[in-house]
């Protein structure tokens, strides 16, 4: 991803320059998720994801696309999301996208400034992860996703998941 920062691998909050203890994170469930604003893949789960942002996109929708690095990520409409096995859903917690049924300790708020991700910058908090990167103009054309599916030949589109069962953005 443009500008992409990766978390401090002890996965704690910078000291001050004072030299003052550094900050854990740590992550707890949230009740109730977050309405999702986004989807994230990494790893192998990126070319499915590509796969379903780009039916979405022939559907229609309007996404925002982020990618590179192992990683893809779509912004949109919660309607207009789409979903594939191994992305995780992500909603807004004082600025920063995060999971929808996790809430970050300390706030989200000061892991934004901790990595950088000053203005209008999209910052990313998952968990091993922080991603930070210039928010992507909204685009239609499906084929925007072409270099994330990896081969076209078996290129499927992931069923959407079961509202009846617990699936859906969460």
């Amino acid at each position: 991803m443009t500008g992409t920062v990766t978390a401090p691998p002890s996965g704690s909050l910078p000291g001050s320059p004072s030299g003052s203890p550094s900050v854990p994170l740590r992550w707890e469930r949230r009740e109730p998720p977050l309405p999702a604003a986004a989807v994230l893949a990494l790893g192998d789960a990126v070319a499915a994801l590509a796969v379903a942002a780009r039916e979405r996109l022939a559907g229609g929708a309007r996404l925002g696309v982020v990618a590179g690095d192992g990683a893809l990520l779509v912004l949109g409409a919660e309607a207009d999301l789409p979903w594939a096995d191994g992305a995780r859903y992500l909603g807004l917690d004082a600025g920063v996208l995060v999971p929808t049924t996790a809430r970050p300790r300390p706030a989200a708020a000061l892991w934004r400034r901790a990595v950088g991700a000053e203005g209008d910058r999209l910052c990313v908090l998952f968990p091993g992860h922080a991603l930070v990167a210039d928010p992507p103009p909204p685009t239609t054309d499906p084929a925007a996703l072409d270099p994330y599916t990896g081969s076209t030949e078996d290129a499927s589109t992931p069923a959407a998941p079961d509202p009846a069962a617990g699936g859906g953005p969460r």
